[in-house]
C-alpha cells in the first residue's frame, strides 16, 4: 500500500510538470510547422505559419506557467520539492530567494528557455519575410532547452531534470519512510553563501539574455544558407548580433563585479574555466560582427563572417555543456555537478553543428565569395585580421579549458600549465595587444584602398604620442617591471584610445552616426587599461614581514583557517590594538551579526605629518562559517577615484565568535566559561576608584540601588544592586552594570561582560562598613582575546576598468540604433 505523505502541496508541482511537458509539446510542433511554412511551395497558403505562431505563443505562456509554479515553490518555502529545498532557506531575503530561481541547473535552463522565447516573439513581430526559416532555428533551439526540464523517463533512460522533483524521490533516507517525514525538516540547505551578493540577483539573468541572443544571428546565417539569401541575412543580424555581444559582455563584466566584491581571491578574474567559457562566445561573435561589417561594405569575407557568426552559437552551446555537464568537476569552482544530462547537452552540440556543417558543404560553391584580395593599405583587411586574432584567442581559451574534456574523450591524462593564471595572462595578452593595435590602426584606413603615404604619417603621430603616454605610465605606475608583453598591451591600448578619439572628434563635427565604433572601441581599451594596472600593479597593504601567523593550521588552510593569498601578505590582529599597515593605522574594533554573516569592523586611519588624523573610515568585510565550505568570506572595499583599497578576512576564531554585547551576562555559575579567562583579581573599591589591569582600567562611577535583571521580579524583602562601571581601553570607552541580589533570602551575583575590552566583570559582595563593594576582574588571556587574520590590497585605477564597461556598453547602444535604422530602410 502506498504511503499517504502527510501536509505535501503536490498541485503546483503537478501544474507545473504539465506547463513543462506542454512547452515542450509546443516547441515541437512549433519547429515542424515552422519547416513546412518555409518548405512549402504554395506561397498562398498560411495555414503552416499561423500553426507555428500559435505552437510558439503556447510555448511562450507553457514557459511563464512554469516560471509561476516554481517561484510560487520556493517563495512559500514548500521543502517537500527539491529544489526548494537544495538552494533556498527559510532566512533568506526575499531578493535572495529570487536569485534562488535560477542558483540551480533547472532554474538556469528555464531563464534561459524564457529569454528564448521573449526574443522569438520579437522576432515574428519583426523579421518579416525571414520568419519562417529563422523561427524554425528558433523553436528547434526551444525544443531541445526544454527537453532539459522534462525529468522524465524513456525506455531506461532519463531525460532532463525536472524542477519539481519531490524531495522523497530525491533524496534517499529512512526518513522518507514516514509519512509525516515534513515535520522533520525545518528549513532548507540554504544558498551557496558566495552567491549572497546582489550582483548574483541580476548577473545571471543578464548573461542567460547575452547567451540567449546569439541564438538569433545564427538563425539568420542558417536561414541565409538555407534560403540561399547568402547576402541578405547581413544587415537584420548586425543589429541583433550588437545586442548579443553587448549584453554578453556586460554580463561577463557584471561577473568580474561579482567576483570583486563577494569572492576573495583577491580580484575581479580568477581565468577560472567556466569564466573563461563564458566569453568564448563573446569572442567569436565580436569577431563575426567585425568581419559582418567587411562584406556588408565590400563584399569581402563572406565565409569567415559566416562561420564566425555560426561558431559563436555553437560555443554557446559547449561553454553550457562545460559548465553543466559536471567534467569540470576537478577545475573550476563554478561548475555544476552532472544532472545525468551529459549525452543531451552533447546532443544539442551536434544537432546544431551538424546544421552548420551541412549548410556550408551543400552551398560552398554557391557562396558570395570573391576571388580578388584585399588591398594591404584598406580597413577590410585589417578587420578582417583582427577578427582572425579574436578567434585565435578563443581557439587557445577553448584548448587549453578543455583539457579535462579531452582526457574524457581520449583517456589521456594532461595536466594543465603549472602556472595556470600566468599561462593565460601572458598568451591573451599578446593576442589583445594585436587586437588594440588594429583597432587603432584600422581608423586610419578606408574601405577598399587607403592613400600609403599619409596613412604611414598619421600612424607614426599617433604611435609616436601613444609611445610617450606609456612609458609615463608605465614608469608611475610600476607596469614597468612586468612582462614586456603587459607594456605592448598599455601602448596598444592607448594608441586605441587615441586614434579612435580622432574618430570621436571627427564624429562630434557632423559624421556622428559612425562614431558608435569608435565609443566601444574607446571604453574597450579604457578596460585594458584599467585591467592591467589593477591586477598588474595592485600592491599588498597587509604586509606580514614576520612570515607567520599565529593561527593554528592557517599556512596549511586547514578547517581553523581560510587563506586568501601568501602567509606575508596576511595580518593578524586582536581586538582593539592597533596595527600599522601602509599609510594607515588599522585597528580592529568589533564585529556584528547580520545572519548568516557576521560583519567584522576594521577601523583605518591615515595621519598627517603632523600626526594628526588626515583621513579615517571603517570598512565591514563579513564572514560566515558553512557547513560545507568552511569559511567563506566577502570583502568590503573603500572606493577612491584613482584606487580601491579591498579588505576582506581569511582566518577567525573557530567558530564564529558572537558580536560585542556589554550588556549581556548570567548569574554567576549559571554560566561557567571562566576557564576561557585568566586567575580573576578581586578588588575592594568605593565610588570614584579606579582598577587597573593590563590593557587599561576600570572606574567605579556610582552603585545603583534600584538595578533591574530582566525576567527577575523583586519583591519588597529582595536587594539588588548594580556597580556602573566605566572601561577605558585603548582610547575607547565601555559602560558595564555587573549586579549583586538577595533575591528569597538566596544571594546572586550576575556579572557583565565587554567583549571588546576581553572582560567579564563580577559584583561579588558589598562591605557596608568600609563603605565599599568587590569587584572581580576576569581577563581574558592574550592568546584568547578577540581576533580576525585579514587581507587588504590596493587595486591602483580600476575605474578605468569599470568606466571603460560603460562606454563601450554606450557604443554599443550607438552602432545597435544606427544598425537598427538600416534595416528599417531596407
Amino acid at each position: 500500500m502506498d504511503t499517504v505523505y502527510k501536509g505535501e502541496h503536490l498541485l503546483p508541482g503537478h501544474l507545473g510538470q504539465i506547463f513543462v511537458i506542454l512547452s515542450f509539446g509546443a516547441a515541437l510542433l512549433s519547429t515542424i510547422s515552422y519547416y513546412f511554412a518555409t518548405t512549402n511551395t504554395n506561397k498562398l497558403d498560411n495555414s503552416w505559419l499561423r500553426m507555428g505562431r500559435i505552437a510558439f505563443y503556447l510555448n511562450s505562456l507553457s514557459i511563464l506557467g512554469v516560471g509561476v509554479m516554481l517561484f510560487y515553490v520556493i517563495y512559500n518555502h514548500y521543502f517537500e520539492y527539491h529544489y526548494a529545498w537544495a538552494y533556498t532557506s527559510r532566512s533568506l531575503p526575499v531578493y535572495y530567494i529570487v536569485s534562488g530561481f535560477w542558483n540551480g541547473q533547472e532554474g538556469g535552463f528555464l531563464l534561459w528557455t524564457f529569454w528564448q522565447a521573449v526574443l522569438g516573439n520579437i522576432l515574428i513581430w519583426r523579421s518579416k519575410s525571414w520568419e519562417k526559416p529563422v523561427m524554425t532555428v528558433v523553436s528547434f533551439s526551444q525544443l531541445f532547452l526544454a527537453s532539459m526540464l522534462l525529468g522524465i523517463e524513456v525506455f531506461g533512460a532519463r531525460i532532463g531534470s525536472s524542477p519539481f522533483l519531490l524531495l522523497r524521490n530525491a533524496v534517499e533516507g529512512p526518513i522518507f519512510s514516514r509519512a509525516d517525514y515534513l515535520s522533520f525538516i525545518k528549513d532548507g540547505q540554504g544558498m551557496n553563501p558566495l552567491l549572497q551578493n546582489y550582483w548574483m540577483v541580476i548577473h545571471p539573468p543578464t548573461l542567460f539574455l547575452g547567451l540567449a541572443s546569439v541564438v538569433v544571428p545564427f538563425a539568420y546565417a542558417v536561414a541565409g544558407l538555407w534560403q540561399k539569401r547568402y547576402k541578405d541575412w547581413i544587415v537584420p543580424a548586425l543589429s541583433y548580433g550588437l545586442f548579443a555581444a553587448m549584453i554578453l559582455g556586460i554580463g561577463v563584466i557584471m561577473g568580474s563585479l561579482w567576483a570583486y566584491e563577494s569572492l576573495n581571491f583577491g580580484g575581479f578574474w580568477a581565468w577560472d574555466a567556466v569564466e573563461n567559457a563564458s566569453i568564448f562566445p563573446w569572442l567569436t561573435l565580436v569577431g563575426g560582427l567585425h568581419v559582418m561589417i567587411v562584406y556588408k561594405n565590400t563584399g569581402h569575407s563572406y565565409f569567415t563572417a559566416t562561420l564566425l557568426v555560426l561558431l559563436s552559437f555553437i560555443m554557446v552551446l559547449y561553454s553550457s555543456f562545460l559548465a553543466r555537464s559536471g567534467i569540470l568537476g576537478d577545475t573550476s569552482v563554478h561548475s555544476f555537478t552532472d544532472l545525468g544530462m551529459f549525452w543531451q547537452l552533447v546532443s544539442y552540440i551536434l544537432a546544431f553543428l551538424f546544421i552548420s556543417a551541412w549548410l556550408l558543404i551543400v552551398r560552398w560553391k554557391e557562396l558570395p565569395i570573391t576571388k580578388k584580395d584585399e588591398e594591404t593599405y584598406s580597413r577590410e583587411f585589417w578587420m578582417f585580421v583582427g577578427a582572425v586574432f579574436l578567434g585565435l584567442s578563443c581557439f587557445h581559451l577553448v584548448l587549453v579549458t578543455s583539457i579535462p574534456v579531452w582526457n574524457a574523450m581520449f583517456g589521456t591524462k594532461v595536466a594543465p600549465p603549472t602556472d595556470l593564471v600566468g599561462h593565460y595572462n601572458v598568451i591573451q595578452s599578446s593576442f589583445a595587444m594585436v587586437i588594440v593595435i588594429l583597432m587603432g590602426l584600422s581608423q586610419f584606413l578606408k574601405y577598399k584602398k587607403t592613400d600609403a603615404t599619409r596613412f604611414f604619417i598619421s600612424t607614426a603621430l599617433y604611435m609616436l604620442c601613444a609611445a610617450l603616454i606609456t612609458t609615463l605610465v608605465a614608469y608611475v605606475s610600476g607596469l614597468y617591471k612586468l612582462h614586456f608583453v603587459f607594456i605592448m598591451v598599455m601602448f596598444g591600448s592607448i594608441y586605441s584610445v587615441l586614434a579612435n578619439g580622432k574618430v570621436l572628434s571627427d564624429a562630434l563635427k557632423g559624421k556622428f552616426k559612425l562614431a558608435g565604433s569608435a565609443v566601444a572601441h574607446i571604453g574597450f581599451a579604457l578596460m585594458l587599461i584599467g585591467a592591467l594596472i589593477a591586477a598588474g600593479t595592485r600592491k599588498v597593504v597587509s604586509n606580514n614581514e614576520s612570515g607567520t601567523i599565529a593561527v593554528k593550521g592557517f599556512d596549511r588552510g586547514t578547517a581553523d583557517a581560510k587563506v586568501g593569498g601568501d602567509v606575508h601578505e596576511n595580518i593578524m590582529m586582536y581586538k582593539n590594538e592597533p596595527v600599522k599597515m601602509g599609510p594607515y593605522t588599522a585597528t580592529y574594533i568589533g564585529d556584528s551579526v547580520s545572519a548568516p554573516n557576521f560583519y567584522y569592523k576594521v577601523d583605518y586611519k591615515r595621519y598627517d605629518k603632523n600626526g594628526k588624523i588626515a583621513e579615517e573610515f571603517i570598512l565591514k568585510p563579513n564572514a560566515q562559517i558553512n557547513p560545507q565550505m568552511g569559511l567563506v568570506s566577502s570583502p568590503d572595499t573603500k572606493h577612491y577615484l584613482f584606487h580601491d583599497l579591498y579588505t576582506h578576512i581569511t582566518a577567525v576564531p573557530q567558530p564564529v565568535a558572537n558580536s560585542a554585547n556589554a550588556d549581556g551576562g548570567a548569574a554567576h555559575g549559571e554560566e561557567n566559561d571562566d576557564k576561557n579567562y585568566e586567575e580573576p583579581v578581586p578588588h575592594e573599591v568605593a565610588v570614584g576608584d579606579t582598577i587597573p589591569y593590563r590593557d587599561g582600567y576600570i572606574i567605579l562611577k556610582s552603585l545603583n540601588k534600584e538595578a533591574q535583571v530582566q525576567n527577575i521580579p523583586l519583591t519588597g524583602n529582595d536587594i539588588a544592586i548594580g556597580a556602573k562601571l566605566e572601561v577605558v581601553t585603548h582610547n575607547k570607552t565601555y559602560q558595564a552594570e555587573p549586579v549583586y541580589m538577595i533575591k528569597n533570602k538566596s544571594v546572586l551575583d550576575f556579572s557583565r561582560k565587554v567583549e571588546d575590552a576581553g572582560l567579564k566583570l563580577r559584583l561579588s559582595k558589598i562591605i557596608p562598613d568600609k563603605n565599599k563593594v568587590e569587584i572581580i576582574v576576569y581577563q581574558q588571556p592574550v592568546n584568547k582575546k578577540p581576533y580576525i587574520v585579514m587581507r587588504a590590497l590596493d587595486f591602483p585605477y580600476i575605474n578605468f576598468l569599470w568606466s571603460g564597461t560603460v562606454i563601450m556598453i554606450i557604443g554599443f547602444l550607438m552602432s545597435i540604433s544606427r544598425r537598427s535604422k538600416e534595416y528599417k530602410a531596407v
